[in-house]
């Protein structure tokens, strides 16, 4: 399977048609129920200024809550299996670590909200944002492949969870990890000092073309890469306070010199999904040579599985759904794998990592 990666948009939202949650100004699908007395993840909206993008951005803080709060589930639909988060809750008591997480391209906070809430009731605050020209109802591929901008958007969005009532004096500073889904991953990684190789990407997709679902998208969009600055693209967005990275199924990873690792943090995990067929070449870091230019982060593939297991768990109508609109069968993982396993280890992972 070599999908389109922008195709996590349809994948991750549906359609309106078999949306059955009210949507909010928010944007989340949410079904309010009573206040609760039992701990569970809590959720909290946050919208910021980005000066980089010339106007506000939405985001969201999952934290691990104390007692108390209103119960609602988020981030589901006809296809999706929701999960339950608490608003108005207060945070539990302790320092926490914080895990900046970012999207893939085309997806949005709701399609990694599986990961946030758990990690938060883990005991980890979750800081995530919507990225400009790369979300869902806010897309555009030509403005999207400024990649800097995305670890821009959570440098500044960590700012700004950091000055809100909520977390003042519940942050542990000295586990920040940045985390990330597909181009999501990227944005980990460059958050972590990787730097861009743009000369080595376009290589890439001149060699790759067709074969590699990201230039295809570049490639059927009338996007070149050559118009991209590469300055911009080649500079470091390194956020000094990411003591810690993980990158699921990155993107953007080819084409890279041992010289655009050198100022990565020593904290780097990596995980793929898939095997043969079913592994994205765009996403494939070990074909890329990455791996090799990494010897002592933390490597591990799991499959079977392919890149949109990544997704959220499906209803049992979910795959019928998605038939029946035409979309991309994102539910109908490869014969033998189990997506809520492969959540579970992606968790454990992290959680092992900043020590949750």
């Amino acid at each position: 399977m070599n999908r389109p990666l922008i195709l996590i948009t349809a994948a991750v939202l549906g359609t309106a048609a078999v949306a059955t949650a009210a949507l909010t100004t928010t944007g989340f699908s949410l079904t309010p129920k009573p206040i609760v007395a039992s701990e569970m993840p809590g959720y909290t909206p946050l919208t910021f200024n980005a000066p980089h993008h010339g106007r506000d951005v939405l985001g969201a803080i999952y934290y691990p809550a104390a007692t108390g709060g209103r119960a609602f589930t988020m981030a589901e639909n006809g296809v999706f299996i929701g999960v339950e988060v608490v608003e108005e809750a207060p945070i539990r008591a302790g320092d926490h670590p914080v895990v900046l997480l970012s999207h893939g391209m085309g997806g949005n906070i709701r399609s990694l909200t599986w990961m946030a809430a758990e990690l938060a009731d883990r005991g980890a605050i979750v800081i995530a944002v919507n990225h400009p020209n790369s979300t869902w109802g806010d897309f555009d591929i030509v403005k999207g492949m400024d990649h800097w901008t995305r670890a821009q958007d959570l440098s500044v969005a960590l700012d700004a969870a950091l000055a809100t009532p909520l977390l003042q004096d519940h942050v542990d500073m000295s586990r920040v990890m940045a985390a990330g889904f597909s181009y999501g991953g990227w944005t980990a990684l460059s958050l972590g000092g990787m730097t861009g190789n743009h000369a080595g990407y376009l290589n890439h997709c001149e060699v790759y073309s067709d074969a590699s679902s990201h230039c295809s998208d570049l490639l059927e969009a009338g996007a070149g890469l050559a118009s991209v600055s590469a300055d911009d693209w080649n500079a470091s967005y390194a956020d000094p306070r990411v003591t810690h990275v993980f990158a699921l199924e990155p993107g953007l990873t080819w084409g890279l010199e041992a010289s655009d690792t050198a100022d990565l943090v020593d904290n780097v995990s990596m995980i793929s999904l898939g095997a043969g067929d079913d592994r994205l070449v765009a996403t494939d870091y070990d074909t890329s040579g990455l791996t090799a230019m990494l010897p002592d982060a933390s490597v591990k593939n799991i499959a079977p599985a392919f890149h949109f297991t990544a997704l959220p768990l499906c209803k049992p109508m979910g795959a019928a759904i998605l038939v029946e609109e035409n979309d991309d069968p994102v539910c109908t993982d490869p014969e033998g794998a189990d997506r809520s396993l492969t959540h579970t280890q992606i968790i454990d992972r992290v959680a092992q990592d900043l020590g949750l």
